[in-house]
């Protein structure tokens, strides 16, 4: 890995673990599904200009023309998981959110595995079990269903990676003659027209602060928009398997950035925890083994 491409995946960390903070400073003020809404809205802004712009009327045809595919990818990969990683945003940390987030390789490997069936070695057997364990030790004492309780935050976390792990066999499985940008172009897209109704429902009857909108536009520019163009280029320069390196520092940046700006504590459980889920998942990846494949 050159030290460009090195940076750009340290910068995409950065990025996308600072959407956890974004997610808390707007997730009160506009709701799950506003915020979702607008995330998506304005990422389909950025994104669907350049897509134009680079494959012309071709672009626009095959988003037109693919629009059953691209609208499962939106729902599984944008419009379900940035609503419910919104909803937990309202009572646990950036940071544990995050670590939870981590967990979106194993859901992935499992998905593969029952869907498209993929082989699971021993040691990715093995990952799968320590990092769910690790999940277990994160929620152990934390998860309290009572109203306002973090139970139902951890669960939506997991529901959304389980989403994430959804996505990722249905766009291979089905998606795999698209285009990469009008991949990413659509799955914004067609997440905004899927929100647009209920987002309109749950609207906030207060105007949020400017702090809140500072959360959506950082959220859909930054985090949604951008983010996108450095995932994929970094897929074309570096593969698959090294842009994967990107799971394990989000939760590092997610915690720095919680700490810094919403004086967020990181606790020994969520140090521990984090080790587990991260160490889990590189099992789970292949990227470090254990025992003998069957």
């Amino acid at each position: 890995m050159k030290p460009f491409d090195l940076g750009e995946l340290l910068l995409l960390a950065a990025i996308w673990g600072a959407s956890f903070l974004f997610m808390r400073l707007g997730a009160h003020e506009f709701g799950p599904v506003a915020m979702a809404a607008l995330r998506v809205s304005g990422a389909s802004l950025l994104l669907l200009p350049l897509l134009v712009g680079r494959f012309g009327a071709q672009g626009w045809q095959e988003l037109r023309r693919e629009w059953r595919v691209l609208l499962g990818i939106a729902l599984l990969n944008s419009a379900l998981p940035f609503t419910l990683f919104s909803f937990a945003a309202l009572s646990i940390t950036a940071g544990l959110s995050s670590i939870l987030n981590a967990t979106t390789p194993l859901w992935g490997a499992l998905v593969a595995w029952a869907w498209l069936g993929q082989s699971l070695s021993f040691s990715r057997v093995m990952g799968l079990s320590i990092g769910f364990a690790g999940v277990f030790f994160l929620a152990w004492g934390q998860a309290d269903f009572k109203p306002g309780g973090s139970g139902w935050a951890l669960l939506a976390c997991l529901a959304a990676t389980l989403c994430y792990g959804l996505a990722a066999s249905f766009t291979k499985r089905f998606a795999a003659h698209i285009r990469p940008l009008t991949v990413a172009t659509g799955s914004q897209v067609y997440a905004a027209l899927l929100l647009a109704a209920p987002a309109l429902q749950a609207w906030p009857s207060v105007a949020p602060s400017r702090s809140a909108w500072l959360g959506v536009v950082m959220l859909a520019l930054l985090c949604s928009g951008l983010a996108y163009i450095l995932y994929f280029r970094l897929m074309q320069r570096i593969g698959p398997s090294n842009t994967l390196a990107v799971t394990f520092l989000i939760p590092v940046f997610a915690v720095l950035w919680g700490w810094l700006f919403l004086a967020e504590a990181f606790t020994s459980q969520m140090a521990l925890g984090c080790a587990i889920v991260l160490a889990g998942t590189a099992m789970a990846l292949g990227l470090i083994g254990w025992g003998k494949t069957r």
